[in-house]
This record gives structure tokens, sequence and C-alpha cells, in this order.
């Protein structure tokens, strides 16, 4: 997978949790952010690994992401493995 294609999917996964009050609020907290860190963090690819792997702890929402943006279910895990900062102990929630 490209870094561009992992980024996008980074940020795809950002506007998911953005669209569900709930999430977008679970993740501010267990984060510590707020919206203007968001904002900071979505055209940073160091960042946006973050993203995916709060989207990764729960597989349930791995799969609800992966429906809602038309990906496979394996995608975000690719994705995250090509952005900065994964080491070979992560694997998310897959």
């Amino acid at each position: 997978m490209t870094s561009d294609r992992a980024e996008a999917i980074a940020l795809m996964a950002l506007a998911h949790l953005a669209s569900d009050d709930n999430l977008l609020h679970r993740f501010m907290a267990e984060t510590g952010m707020d919206a203007t860190d968001l904002q900071a963090i979505a055209g940073r690819p160091d960042m946006l690994g973050g993203i995916l792997d709060f989207v990764l702890a729960d597989e349930s929402l791995v799969i609800d992401f992966a429906a809602a943006a038309g990906l496979r279910p394996e995608e975000p895990m690719r994705a995250r493995m090509t952005l900065p900062g994964f080491t070979a102990g992560d694997r998310g929630g897959l």
C-alpha cells in the first residue's frame, strides 16, 4: 500500500469518527485531544497512525468503518502498517 493511500484511509477513519458524536467523544477522551488538535493532526502522517490505532483496537469499529468506507476489513491494518510509528508487535484489533 502506498503512503498516500494509507493517509487517505486514516483520514477516512477520522471522518468516520467525526460522523458519530459518541465515537468522536470517546476518541478525544482517550487521546486527550480537542477539536483544534484534530484539525492539526489531519495533515501529519505520524499522527494519522494514532487514528487507525484507535479504530483497530475495537474489531466491531474496524468492521463498521470498513463497511462504511467501502474497504475490505484488512485495509485499515495495512494502512496502519504503512504509516510512521508502526512496529512489528502492533496488531490493532485484527
